[in-house]
């Protein structure tokens, strides 16, 4: 059974009622980020009950030492661990003495949370009976600014509803913080200084080893009914911590709030003697603004946002709202403005898998950036893999490659591999091809071939020496294999010929000759420089080509079926329908021993090549390969539910592509894995968008322009979106009668639809 206690709304992730069984899972789905910084939705206030408290910067991490009980050769020195940053959203609550916390309460009611998608708010409200029997109704209301990164703003406000109340509110910041995702239990900030000035407080710290330097800062002012209050805080300064006590008598049925700004300057921004100023500077502006006036601009500036990536559904308020709380998180996450920045698999909602970069950014993430956003985000997630080239050659180096060979990491913050299981560290190699495809995918959507000579050809020739040297020669089968992978299929470690890996492996090497070709007639200053830089000869060229060539494919005639890999047939062949549902999730109730000897299928392995090279093969290979796989696969992983849902549709089963859907796009929101209140899984939600554009709209690029096949579930009256296509926007609108296309310029686009080539205008074209 998955959770189901958030409201159906079209613009609101919406929780009533109290339970402090819930606190964990909640704090991860109303999450809040900026793409500079974001925060669980922890209380403000004192919170005994269990709890996960993190806020995060992005960009700045700890190399945690890996914790392994013996050593191998090229193995990672550390996990890269997204840090849980200095909290500055923390407000002590007293009334009358007693300490505001809901654990404690006598009684919590009317307990409302909300997280306002469209205008990107989050806000929570409550009453409670304290221990001292006042009664009181608390409301808070918080944001990250999208127009001023470095800055958040908190209203929070206390009215005492049965009588008169001293009330003192201590809003603080607090260097003082651990991280829940810690090998050895470092201590991670170095506190260098702690300072007050008026209303205003600030701690500068640094991270040990990486030395980013941070100033975590607040500023405050009080209000009862509305009108500012002048009042001299009480300060409390600890070598961590900066407390400012502001305390008000508040008549009964009154209100007393307090408007909190607070967040992050950084070295990664600011020079590190300069971080402290600059935090003084954002918060010096920021109270100008006031807190009403930068709402307005936070809500203006989410409209533009919406205005461009909405997907609107009609008819299924669930698949509505699961839709919009995927594009709403992956805004939050990233919004392309900075390239040393990239898109970790929980943002800004959690710790776990160290809040890296994974393949998930280039085969999921990269298409919804490129269609919702101009193409210049896009093009800097390439510019980030470029820029780790020479980390990515280091990387493999370590592991006896040689002659510029370039294995990327599974796991980085800065190019260094730093994930610390080694059946997914050294095996899990198909993440290489992953980076090369996302260059092949950015250039056929967006024309931009530039990218290719400038960055792009170098990425991959080193990628192609990488598999060439990866792949052997087997005597007895006179092809070349590749042994010892870890395909998608994470229920797998350690096999030989993993279909997927090994058609990626002969991919990469055949597109790289294809492009060296296509630079060396139109570009040839480059091709010179890029030959010069590489070293690259002919006969280099030609093993390559021998390899890609002769590559073995694991192949099943009695099911016409490619082999997820070499032995896939020896196991014991159960489907999951035949799997007890109490045996379920099997990776929270299984060794790793029995889930590695069983067929099951943690998410898309065969299917995914069959996705990303769809081109390549017939419908009816797919409709092979589907009906095959698809009985084993699990979906415990994040990825796999998506790309079944666009296969689904391909095939015409508008049913089960719609239940794969729903999966994907309420992952988090219903919790399918039982695991949310570790943080939500961002990046399968560009997944989700997929699912909807690619699988339901079909759109794909077709002789160099864009391609629709319009499908829509029964459960659904219409449903519309946008594709930014090379600087123009094409709007998609389908319901159960037809669809309908037309641009927002006066330029004409020629498309096609259903194999029909029409031309789509300003004015709506219908088919």
């Amino acid at each position: 059974m998955h959770q189901d206690y958030i409201k159906p709304d079209n613009w609101s992730i919406i929780e009533t009622g109290f339970d402090s069984e819930r606190v964990k899972a909640s704090e991860s789905l109303f999450s809040i980020g900026n793409g500079a910084m974001g925060q669980r939705a922890n209380f403000e206030e004192d919170y005994t009950g269990e709890t996960f408290q993190g806020s995060y910067i992005a960009g700045v991490y700890y190399p945690d030492k890996t914790r392994v009980g013996w050593w191998k050769n090229g193995y990672p020195e550390y996990f890269a661990k997204v840090l849980n940053a200095p909290n500055w959203i923390g407000i002590h609550v007293k009334i009358n003495g007693i300490i505001l916390d809901l654990a404690t309460c006598k009684k919590v009611s009317e307990f409302k949370r909300e997280l306002h998608m469209k205008k990107g708010w989050y806000q929570r409200s409550f009453q409670a009976v304290l221990q001292n029997d006042i009664e009181i109704r608390v409301r808070s209301t918080r944001f990250l600014s999208l127009d001023v990164d470095e800055i958040g703003a908190i209203r929070y406000e206390v009215t005492p509803l049965n009588d008169d109340a001293t009330i003192s509110f201590t809003p603080y910041v607090d260097s003082g913080i651990t991280n829940e995702d810690t090998n050895w239990d470092d201590k991670f900030w170095d506190t260098l200084e702690v300072q007050h000035s008026g209303n205003c407080g600030l701690i500068t710290a640094r991270t040990m080893k990486t030395d980013f330097h941070v100033c975590t800062g607040m500023s405050s002012k009080c209000y009862l009914q509305g009108k500012e209050l002048i009042i001299l805080p009480e300060v409390t300064q600890k070598d961590t911590y900066l407390g400012l006590t502001y305390q008000a008598k508040v008549p009964k049925g009154n209100s007393y709030s307090m408007d909190k700004f607070g967040g992050y300057t950084v070295s990664l921004n600011h020079h590190k003697s300069a971080v402290t100023d600059a935090m003084t500077q954002v918060l010096a502006a920021a109270s100008d603004i006031g807190f009403d006036t930068l709402l307005v601009q936070q809500e203006m500036a989410w409209e533009k946002i919406w205005k461009m990536a909405d997907i609107t559904i009609m008819g299924d308020v669930k698949a509505q709202q699961g839709i919009r709380f995927n594009i709403f998180q992956l805004n939050q996450t990233y919004l392309g403005r900075d390239a040393r920045l990239n898109i970790g698999p929980k943002g800004f909602t959690g710790e776990k898998y160290g809040g890296s970069t994974y393949w998930d950014t280039e085969a999921y993430c990269l298409p919804f950036y490129m269609a919702t956003k101009h193409q210049d985000v896009a093009r800097n997630l390439l510019v980030y893999r470029y820029q780790h080239l020479d980390k990515a050659i280091e990387n493999a180096k370590k592991l006896g490659f040689t002659n510029g060979a370039a294995l990327y990491p599974m796991v980085t913050m800065n190019g260094e591999e730093c994930h610390n299981e080694w059946e997914i560290t050294f095996e899990e190699i198909h993440r290489n091809g992953a980076m090369v495809f996302a260059i092949y995918n950015y250039v056929r959507y967006t024309g931009d071939f530039e990218y290719i000579p400038e960055m792009g050809l170098e990425v991959m020739i080193a990628v192609a020496r990488f598999w060439h040297q990866r792949a052997t020669f087997s005597q007895v089968k006179k092809h070349y294999v590749i042994l010892g992978v870890t395909g998608p299929n994470e229920y797998e470690n350690n096999v030989n010929n993993n279909w997927y890996t090994n058609y990626l492996a002969k991919w990469c090497i055949q597109y790289c000759i294809e492009m060296l070709e296509k630079v060396k007639e139109g570009h040839g200053k480059d091709y010179e420089r890029i030959l010069g830089i590489t070293k690259l000869t002919d006969s280099e060229i030609m093993d390559w080509t021998s390899v890609a060539e002769a590559m073995y494919f694991p192949y099943s005639k009695e099911h016409k079926v490619y082999l997820q890999q070499d032995g896939f047939l020896d196991k014991e062949l159960i489907s999951v329908e035949n799997l007890d549902v109490s045996q379920r999730p099997i990776n929270q109730k299984w060794s790793w021993d029995r889930i590695l000897r069983s067929p099951y299928i943690k998410q898309a392995d065969t299917l995914q090549g069959f996705y990303m090279f769809e081109d390549q093969f017939s419908k009816e290979e797919l409709e092979r390969h589907f009906d095959f796989y698809e009985p084993f696969t699990v979906h415990e992983s994040s990825l796999s539910p998506c790309l079944h849902s666009i296969q689904a549709a391909i095939l015409g089963r508008m049913d089960q592509a719609y239940t794969f859907y729903v999966r994907t796009s309420r992952l988090d929101l219903d919790d399918y894995n039982k695991e949310v209140e570790e943080g939500c899984h961002i990046t399968s939600m560009a997944g989700t968008w997929l699912s909807i554009v690619e699988g339901f709209g079909g759109m794909r690029i077709k002789n160099d322009t864009l391609s629709f096949a319009p499908k829509i579930p029964k459960e659904w009256k219409a449903y519309s979106f946008k594709i930014n296509f090379r600087n123009q926007i094409v709007n998609v609108h389908v319901t159960q009668d037809g669809a309908t296309f037309y641009t927002e310029s006066t330029k004409e686009l020629s498309i096609y639809v259903d194999g029909k080539e029409i031309v789509v205008k300003h004015e709506i074209a219908s088919v």
